[in-house]
């Protein structure tokens, strides 16, 4: 039995003519599909529901810029803001994260059934790209810098810890995070050890720490 083969739950007329059971797909037709029953081995034509689906526009950011691409799924799937999804574009395969659903007549919500969504509003979620203040080791803030990273969207930051990047190194202050960042208890993080993912931060703050590293000599 081939291990790649699809599998379907059917009734089986020689062994299971009341309750279904796993089959493995043999043959795909015109309204019915051949199959094999994985209990008795039993081969028979069956007609196989498949779930519909429907296609929806999306629209993605990415790093200031914007497209858009389809997705198909069932209509009657609920969705809500905050939900992930990995996205297929001719251009590449990415995780998007949902920032916005929209209905008809450009009406806005936060959760849907997908057969009442129009466009799925998304932002890139598995390459981010991450805004940094560097303030001077001195403490003072009339010298401060901005730089932005770009990480994978899982990467973690902790606030205490210093970090590499380029030619900068510093150590986190405290981290903005964005407005659909789910599951944290604070919104500036700023304790120590206090911790967030990549695609969740709006923007870190951090201390200098480049002319420190060079200290000991």
């Amino acid at each position: 039995m081939s291990e790649t083969a699809e599998r379907v739950a059917v009734t089986c007329p020689s062994c299971s003519p009341d309750a279904e059971t796993v089959h493995e797909v043999l043959k795909e037709g015109s309204g019915h599909a051949t199959v094999r029953c994985t209990e008795c081995s039993h081969v028979h034509k069956t007609k196989i529901e498949r779930e519909e689906e429907v296609e929806r526009d999306v629209v993605v950011s990415q790093e200031g810029e914007s497209f858009t691409a389809t997705v198909e799924a069932p209509p009657e799937e609920t969705v809500a803001v905050g939900e992930e999804f990995v996205l297929d574009t001719p251009e590449a395969i990415m995780v998007v994260r949902i920032t916005d659903l929209q209905l008809g007549d450009e009406k806005r919500t936060e959760e849907a059934e997908v057969e009442d969504v129009e466009t799925f509003w998304t932002r890139a979620v598995d390459n981010v790209r991450v805004n940094v203040t560097i303030n001077p080791d001195d403490g003072s803030h009339d010298d401060s810098k901005s730089v932005k990273m770009d990480v994978p969207g899982d990467h973690e930051f902790v606030v205490g810890e210093s970090e590499e990047f380029g030619d900068e190194k510093f150590r986190v202050k405290s981290i903005a995070l964005r407005d659909d960042a789910a599951g944290y208890d604070f919104n500036p993080l700023g304790e120590k050890g206090d911790r967030a993912v990549a695609k969740d931060v709006k923007r870190l703050y951090a201390d200098d720490e480049t002319s420190s590293a060079w200290s000991a000599w």
